[in-house]
């Protein structure tokens, strides 16, 4: 399954920095835009990763897994 997102990237500065805009809280700031765009891919899999996590444990068991495509 691939999914897409979009980031919201500026430079500001010296600095670039970036947000996704559809995961609230994944936002980064690097020196250049190649290091900006990499850092958001994997603050972005981490943030999914984790919130995969706590979506299960909340759960408690007995439950399904349904995808849901837009």
């Amino acid at each position: 399954m691939s999914n897409s997102y979009m980031a919201v990237i500026k430079q500001h500065g010296e600095w670039w920095i970036g947000w996704i805009e559809e995961v609230p809280g994944v936002n980064c700031q690097e020196r250049t835009r190649e290091e900006l765009l990499e850092t958001l891919k994997i603050t972005l899999d981490e943030a999914l990763a984790f919130n995969r996590e706590e979506a299960l444990q909340e759960a408690q068991g007995g439950y399904l897994e349904v995808p849901i495509n837009l």
